[in-house]
Protein backbone atom coordinates (compact mmCIF):
# COMPACT_ATOMS: atom_id res chain seq x y z
CA UNK A 1 0.00 0.00 0.00
CA UNK A 2 1.41 3.82 -0.72
CA UNK A 3 0.81 6.05 1.83
CA UNK A 4 -1.11 9.22 0.91
CA UNK A 5 1.58 11.36 3.09
CA UNK A 6 3.95 12.98 1.59
CA UNK A 7 7.54 12.85 3.24
CA UNK A 8 7.44 16.28 5.28
CA UNK A 9 4.24 15.18 6.65
CA UNK A 10 5.70 11.94 7.38
CA UNK A 11 8.35 14.00 8.98
CA UNK A 12 6.42 16.18 10.56
CA UNK A 13 4.44 13.09 12.38
CA UNK A 14 8.22 11.73 13.52
CA UNK A 15 9.00 15.20 15.38
CA UNK A 16 5.48 15.23 16.88
CA UNK A 17 5.90 11.90 18.19
CA UNK A 18 9.32 12.85 19.38
CA UNK A 19 8.12 16.00 20.90
CA UNK A 20 5.83 14.05 22.88
CA UNK A 21 8.04 11.50 24.25
CA UNK A 22 10.43 14.47 25.08
CA UNK A 23 7.82 15.92 27.11
CA UNK A 24 7.18 13.12 28.92
CA UNK A 25 4.24 12.23 28.15
CA UNK A 26 2.17 9.10 27.40
CA UNK A 27 -0.36 9.51 24.56
CA UNK A 28 -3.06 8.87 27.19
CA UNK A 29 -1.68 12.04 28.81
CA UNK A 30 -1.61 14.05 26.00
CA UNK A 31 -5.52 12.91 25.28
CA UNK A 32 -6.35 13.66 28.98
CA UNK A 33 -5.04 17.42 28.55
CA UNK A 34 -7.27 17.79 25.27
CA UNK A 35 -10.39 16.02 26.42
CA UNK A 36 -10.05 13.14 23.85
CA UNK A 37 -9.69 9.91 23.69
CA UNK A 38 -5.95 8.62 23.70
CA UNK A 39 -6.62 7.04 20.17
CA UNK A 40 -7.28 10.41 19.11
CA UNK A 41 -3.78 11.06 19.91
CA UNK A 42 -2.48 7.73 18.42
CA UNK A 43 -4.53 8.39 14.67
CA UNK A 44 -2.77 11.57 14.86
CA UNK A 45 1.06 10.18 14.99
CA UNK A 46 0.28 7.56 12.80
CA UNK A 47 -1.05 9.28 9.97
CA UNK A 48 -4.79 7.94 10.49
CA UNK A 49 -6.18 11.27 11.20
CA UNK A 50 -4.78 14.26 9.29
CA UNK A 51 -3.87 17.28 12.26
CA UNK A 52 -5.28 20.28 11.20
CA UNK A 53 -3.08 23.52 11.79
CA UNK A 54 -4.70 24.88 15.57
CA UNK A 55 -4.45 21.29 16.56
CA UNK A 56 -0.44 20.95 15.48
CA UNK A 57 -0.33 24.72 17.11
CA UNK A 58 -1.71 23.12 20.81
CA UNK A 59 0.59 20.07 20.57
CA UNK A 60 3.54 22.91 20.28
CA UNK A 61 1.89 24.36 23.51
CA UNK A 62 1.30 21.50 25.38
CA UNK A 63 4.86 20.08 24.36
CA UNK A 64 6.63 23.77 24.91
CA UNK A 65 8.08 23.62 21.45
CA UNK A 66 7.79 26.58 19.14
CA UNK A 67 5.02 25.12 15.89
CA UNK A 68 8.08 26.07 13.04
CA UNK A 69 9.81 22.96 15.39
CA UNK A 70 7.46 20.94 13.38
CA UNK A 71 7.82 21.77 10.11
CA UNK A 72 10.06 23.24 7.82
CA UNK A 73 9.92 26.47 6.54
Amino acid sequence: MKSIHTPEYRHLLARLRAARRAAGLTQAQVAERFGRPQSFVSKCESGERRIDPTELAAFASLFGKPLTSFVDV
